[in-house]
């Protein structure tokens, strides 16, 4: 439909209007998203360190999620920034503490709005268009002016946006796209709950609601439609790295709908990403887990503050000399002996490489959570 001097694109609303032509290839890989969706659930409700099993895996999607956009976070930079604020506890963020923090906000954004998401669905809040808005407007407050390309936060565009020679919906068709696209979410869909997702993402982002932070958005949505459906106990599926590795084909599957009707290819590449996510995050939370057991034969059980030390790394695995006093009230000697110790048994690492002031993070704990995907 005509923009001025240019068409836009106007999607039809959910299902699609012709039968899908599922293979029997495609059942198989959505049996296989099915099952390791189950298996993650499992090592959920029965592992015990939460706090980093959670954060951690929900840190690396949306360090993923950041990256897509342009951002250049890494777990290092936002680890220690998360430590200076333990050490002050009450200081707001400084986006400009240490290299290479200049994208932490965005981050720290996704993990506030994925979590209050939850807390909503949890207080029986369905996804709905108010939910939409108030996780917008939580992604998106807060980050540096320069890369933000909108003033609308929290409400649908008021302007029409671009991807490259894309023109999406402009914002008068997009109050009735998006009501239509809810209300074929809240019937519960026409097929397979992992199938109506792909639908959802594809439709959610060629609809482009808001000026800005769409893909940070959809890739939300997953996460909470996952949950949502019980597929997921807790938001510990990284799904963006699969968007992140393979972002050509994530955009060409989706500019295949929209030029000639080509949903299964989507379909295809959406429910083998969460498949092979789904078992990328299985074999860390497995690794975490038997990492953690292996300290705690080793080191738990003795009151030493090494050993201690040594445990609550499951808990905070990034340190500082000052965290370590804090934590077990300890002198400033006590703490870097058993710093210092550890070190010297390749459990921490200094990443910082400084005389004064130096930082620690568990070796093997951040050697798991940043190695490059295994299964594709």
């Amino acid at each position: 439909m005509p923009y001025g001097q240019r068409p836009y694109y106007k999607p039809d609303p959910l299902p699609p209007s012709r039968p899908l032509e599922l293979t029997a290839d495609f059942y198989t890989t959505l049996a296989d998203a099915t099952f390791w969706l189950g298996q993650l659930s499992g090592l959920s409700r029965e592992l015990e360190f939460q706090p980093l099993l959670y954060t951690s895996l929900l840190r690396k999607e949306a360090i993923e999620s950041a990256e897509i956009e342009g951002a250049d976070v890494d777990y290092n930079a936002l680890y220690s920034l998360e430590t200076k604020q333990l050490e002050k506890e009450g200081t707001p963020p400084d986006d400009s503490v240490g290299a290479g923090t200049k994208h932490t906000q965005e981050v720290l954004n996704y993990e506030a709005a994925v979590t209050h998401g939850i807390s909503e669905l949890d207080a029986s809040e369905s996804l709905s268009v108010g939910l939409l808005h108030d996780l917008h407007e939580r992604l998106l407050s807060g980050v540096p002016a320069e890369r933000v390309e909108t003033e609308t936060i929290g409400a649908y565009k008021t302007v029409p946006n671009h991807l490259g020679e894309f023109l999406p919906p402009v914002p008068e068709a997009v109050e009735g796209l998006m009501d239509a696209l809810m209300t074929y979410y809240r019937a519960g869909g026409r097929f397979h709950p992992l199938i109506d997702i792909a639908l959802f993402h594809y439709q959610f982002e060629t609809i482009h609601p808001y000026g800005d932070g769409n893909g940070r958005l959809g890739r939300l949505i997953i996460t909470l439609q996952l949950y949502a459906s019980g597929y997921l106990q807790r938001p510990n599926l990284y799904l963006s790295e699969y968007f992140n590795r393979n972002k050509a084909e994530y955009v060409d599957r989706m500019e295949a709908i929209r030029a000639s009707g080509e949903w299964e290819p989507w379909l295809q590449f959406f429910i083998e990403g969460i498949a092979k996510q789904t078992e990328e995050a299985v074999d860390r939370t497995i690794e975490l887990d038997e990492l953690r057991q292996q300290y705690l034969d080793e080191y738990g059980g003795v009151e030493y503050t090494k050993h201690k030390l040594a445990c609550w790394l499951f808990e905070q695995p990034y340190v500082t000399s000052t965290t370590v006093q804090q934590r077990f009230d300890v002198t400033n000697a006590t703490a870097l002996r058993a710093i210092y110790e550890l070190e010297e048994e390749g459990v921490l690492e200094e990443t910082t490489d400084k005389a004064r002031n130096k930082e620690f993070r568990a070796r093997e704990i951040f050697a798991i959570l940043e190695r490059p995907p295994t299964t594709y």
